[in-house]
Formats: C-alpha cells, sequence, structure tokens
C-alpha cells in the first residue's frame, strides 16, 4: 500500500488519493504494478507541492494548482534522473487523478489542459531467441480453456511469426482469406495491400483451427473469433500472450507485436535482404525497417569483409 510521508496532506486530501487508487484496481481492474507505480508518482507530486508551498496539501490546495507548479514538478523530477518513460507515466498519474477527482465531484481544476507529454523517443520490441519463438507457439494452445480455442491461439500466434504480419493485420483477416496457398495478400496501413509468403506451418495451423472452430464463419466474417463467435478482441491475444510469458519465464517485452519483430530479426540474421523484409513488412520506408529490425552489426561486419573488393588486400 502507498502511504504518504507525515505532514505531505491533509485527511481529505489523503482520502481522496486512496480512493483513487481504489478505484483504479477495482473499477479500472488496472494491475497492481499499474497502481502502485501511480501511487508514487502522486506521492512524489504531493510531497513536492507541500514543500514548495511550504504546508501540507488541502483539497483546495489541489483545486489552486496551476500549470506552473506542475512543469516545476516535472522539472524536479528530470533534476532527479526521472526517465522520459517514467515522466510520461507521472504526467498520465496526474491527469488520471485530476480527472478522478473533478468526475466525483471533489474538485474542478483543468490544469493538465494546459501541461504537454514529452515526445517519446521511438522503440521497437525486443525480438524473442529462436527457442523462445517456437516454445511460445507450441505452449500457447495448451493454456486455452478449450481445444478449439488452443488452435485459434496457436494460428493467430504462427501466423504473426510466420508471415511477419500486424497483430490488427491478423484480426482483420476474414474467413475468405485464409491462405490456401504459398501466399496470401494482406492489407495494412493505409490500405496498401501486399503479398506475403506463407509457410506450409502457417496453412496447417490455420487449418487446424477452422476445423475445430464450433462457430460459422461467414465469407466475409472474421478469420478469428472470440469464445462467442465474434470478431476476436486485441486485448484477449495480448492476454494470453501474458500468460505465455508467465509460463515460459519470457521477459515483458515478449508480446504480439514482438512476434513480428522475431519475423523480421530472424530472416535478416539468416541472410534476408533489408529491401524484400521492407516489402514482407508492408513499410513504406527502409528507414524504418532499419530499426524495425535492429540491424546485428556483427553480421554486416561480416558482409562487408566477404563482399569488399579490399576485404582480402
Amino acid at each position: 500500500m502507498i502511504l504518504l510521508p507525515t505532514g505531505v496532506a491533509d485527511t481529505a486530501a489523503e482520502q481522496a488519493l486512496y480512493g483513487w487508487l481504489d478505484w483504479l484496481a477495482r473499477e479500472k481492474r488496472a494491475s497492481r504494478h499499474t497502481v502502485d507505480g501511480y501511487g508514487r508518482d502522486i506521492v512524489a507530486f504531493l510531497t513536492f507541492l507541500a514543500r514548495h508551498r511550504g504546508e501540507a496539501v488541502s483539497l483546495n490546495g489541489l483545486s489552486s494548482v496551476a500549470p506552473g507548479e506542475v512543469r516545476s514538478f516535472l522539472a524536479d523530477r528530470i533534476q532527479a534522473g526521472l526517465s522520459k518513460p517514467s515522466l510520461a507515466r507521472a504526467l498520465s498519474a496526474l491527469r488520471g487523478v485530476f480527472g478522478y477527482l473533478d468526475r466525483a465531484g471533489i474538485l474542478h481544476n483543468p490544469v493538465m489542459a494546459a501541461v504537454r507529454t514529452p515526445r517519446q523517443p521511438k522503440s521497437v520490441p525486443k525480438a524473442l531467441t529462436v527457442p523462445e519463438a517456437t516454445d511460445a507457439l507450441e505452449v500457447v494452445g495448451e493454456l486455452a480453456s478449450a481445444p478449439w480455442i488452443g488452435a485459434r491461439d496457436t494460428a493467430l500466434m504462427t501466423l504473426l511469426y510466420g508471415c511477419g504480419l500486424r497483430i490488427g493485420e491478423a484480426l482483420g483477416l476474414q474467413r475468405r482469406q485464409a491462405p490456401t496457398s504459398d501466399a496470401m495478400v494482406v492489407t495494412g496501413k493505409g490500405n496498401k495491400q501486399r503479398l506475403v509468403p506463407v509457410l506450409p506451418v502457417v496453412r496447417e495451423a490455420i487449418d487446424a483451427y477452422l476445423s475445430q472452430c464450433p462457430h460459422p464463419l461467414a465469407p466475409d466474417g472474421p478469420l478469428f473469433v472470440g469464445a462467442r463467435g465474434g470478431p476476436l478482441n486485441p486485448g484477449v491475444v495480448q492476454r494470453q500472450v501474458r500468460r505465455v510469458r508467465e509460463a515460459l519465464s519470457l521477459p515483458d517485452t515478449a508480446t504480439p507485436h514482438a512476434l513480428r519483430h522475431s519475423f523480421a530479426t530472424h530472416l535478416l540474421a539468416e541472410g534476408g535482404d533489408l529491401r524484400q523484409i521492407q516489402q514482407l513488412l508492408g513499410h513504406a520506408s527502409l528507414t524504418t525497417t532499419q530499426r524495425y529490425t535492429a540491424v546485428d552489426v556483427r553480421r554486416l561486419v561480416e558482409v562487408h569483409r566477404n563482399t569488399h573488393p579490399r576485404a582480402d588486400a
């Protein structure tokens, strides 16, 4: 439980904070990790505000918080070494608590509307190793609540890793688009279509799912459906992958999107051409592919040594 230092806030402000954290856990079903992180951020803000004003924070004090005070708090956190992602989380916590206080009729202060979130550096998920990706595909089916759901999850993850699809692209496939040959047409960002090769193992996994699915699938309906037959929710996929992470002790970076990243990274490591990988991923810019695949420097050095005319000089 998050505890406020003595003298930082009065009883009403303290109860308001705990009310918000309880609302996060019960109503929003936020994880314990998220609740604790947000709680620490708000405690840090209240501690700063009490020190800045020279008095314990009250509800009236919160209602008069100005944008400059929030910015001063952020500057203080930066000086303390807070990273940009952590800074963004602190801002999210502040927006959350002020929004909660407003909705609950406790106080109204639109201060956060005047504070901008710092731009986050572009990042990509870390690729799984080949054994990790293989184990994940084998385990996901065993964690499902029903055999046909296990077949569905296996098919979906095999498609993500075997074809490098985005999760939205995979869940956007219609039943009539289920692969029956060595290639399939995928519609990506900006409604741009691309031709993606399909491995036999991918077709076999999807065929196994279709043969077990208890729901009738209309040709123009979704290929992947949920337990009740409706379109499969991305949140369900995320939840299943979390279970796989726990079962295999994989890092938090093991996400559905990491399978697409692994697809590209493993192709590159085995000698795949960067331009061809760009086409397979559906990237408009080669620069995006270079960032996405986290090019292996050792392989680039090897290629350079083996192909440059002066390598043997």
